[in-house]
């Protein structure tokens, strides 16, 4: 908390810093247009904030949560190598299949907690997998892809409106989804 608070503190004065800070003019009449003095003092304005910008993404360790104002610096990469998620994909489709004891119970608010774990996994396993496919393949693989968790939204919405038969749809349209994935993949 208290190199977050160094930082914080590093940066504002940075910004400050480069905000107060402006050429002095010359002595002397020069030849230089007064536009290009005001571009170099943007342009140190703009190098103060890239450098509290860098320095910050360095010091401060990865938010957690995104919260309002908060800078998010790190690249989106798949999490696992294809190969990786080869390996676990399966049993996080059939955790997510195992969520067909939570509809039949009737237990629409266990059965949204569980959806929305384990459909997480299993979207980024397949990303990795599609990603890692040749090109021609990922256009067929990218709409299934689509079409299963447009579902897995579906069923979640479904429950959460305690509707059985919407929830018995999507969830019917979950399997057959995962069947023509797992065809195409294999």
């Amino acid at each position: 908390m208290a190199s977050r608070l160094a930082v914080q503190a590093l940066s504002a004065s940075l910004l400050s810093l480069a905000e107060t800070t402006s050429p002095k003019p010359p002595k002397q009449q020069s030849q230089r247009p007064r536009a290009a003095t005001s571009s170099s003092s943007s342009r140190r304005r703009l190098a103060a904030t890239a450098g509290a910008i860098i320095l910050a993404s360095q010091l401060l360790p990865p938010v957690a949560s995104s919260a309002a104002g908060t800078f998010d610096l790190q690249l989106m990469l798949p999490e696992k190598s294809s190969e990786e998620a080869e390996a676990v994909v399966r049993i996080h489709a059939r955790n997510l299949l195992g969520v067909k004891r939570f509809i039949d119970a009737g237990a629409w608010r266990e059965l949204q907690a569980a959806l929305r774990s384990n459909a997480s996994n299993l979207k980024q396993d397949l990303y990795a997998i599609i990603q890692a496919r040749p090109t021609g393949q990922r256009s067929e693989l990218r709409r299934l892809y689509s079409d299963l968790f447009n579902s897995v939204t579906s069923l979640d919405y479904a429950a959460r409106d305690k509707d059985a038969l919407q929830v018995q749809e999507h969830y019917g349209n979950i399997v057959s989804a995962l069947d023509e994935i797992f065809s195409k993949i294999t």
